[in-house]
């Protein structure tokens, strides 16, 4: 299994994306329904500006939107598998959630994580998703962004992933360093990581850097 989970964009360690991936060059899918609520205008954009971040990093850049594959799982895991990484990126957890069950995401990248078939990589919801349950974010972002909410993660990791907190630049540092306090309140296990942070999985090996 190999995850390279950032707090925000791609933190402070791109290099340890690259050598996930087997240097630059490589192909990767962009998956940016988190932001399936925001204005067609606003979502092309943003997906625009990361598709030239991760080219800026050496890598090529491709969207896969997952709405054009809601109940055609058969069609998206043929294209996945033309990829050897998918990047995530953030907005909102429950807009990505539902776009993940619909198209069948969860079910396909669950199995080609397990496999090690394919890098993950992403940040801020494109990391919660992986969680158990996505109890608690609501704090953050709304439910109401997707048209059925769905509180289960995928459960590739055995804890919460808590973006943001003790990042004052970002907007949603106070609420996700709430949840990070609700969170131990209530023993949720959970990782708690600050913008620049990123978590990165290799195998059996699993780290917080820097």
């Amino acid at each position: 299994m190999r995850l390279y989970l950032s707090s925000f964009r791609t933190g402070d360690r791109p290099d340890l994306l690259l050598g996930l991936c087997g240097g630059a060059g490589r192909e990767i899918a962009v998956i940016a329904d988190a932001l399936d609520a925001a204005p067609e205008e606003t979502r092309a954009e943003c997906v625009r500006r990361e598709i030239a971040a991760l080219d800026a990093l050496g890598f090529a850049g491709t969207e896969i939107d997952l709405r054009d594959y809601a109940g055609r799982p058969g069609d998206l895991a043929g294209e996945l598998q033309r990829f050897p990484a998918v990047w995530v990126r953030g907005g909102n957890v429950f807009a990505l959630r539902y776009a993940m069950a619909r198209s069948g995401a969860d079910v396909l990248l669950t199995k080609l994580i397990q496999d090690d078939a394919i890098v993950y990589a992403g940040y801020s919801a494109g990391a919660c998703v992986l969680a158990p349950g996505l109890r608690g974010l609501d704090a953050c972002d709304a439910p109401d962004a997707a048209p059925e909410t769905i509180w289960d993660g995928l459960g590739v990791l055995g804890f919460a992933f808590v973006p943001h907190v003790d990042s004052p630049g970002h907007p949603e540092c106070e609420a996700l360093t709430q949840v990070a306090g609700v969170y131990r309140a209530s023993g949720v296990p959970y990782r708690a990581l600050r913008d620049g942070q990123v978590l990165v999985v290799d195998g059996e090996t699993s780290s917080i850097v820097p």
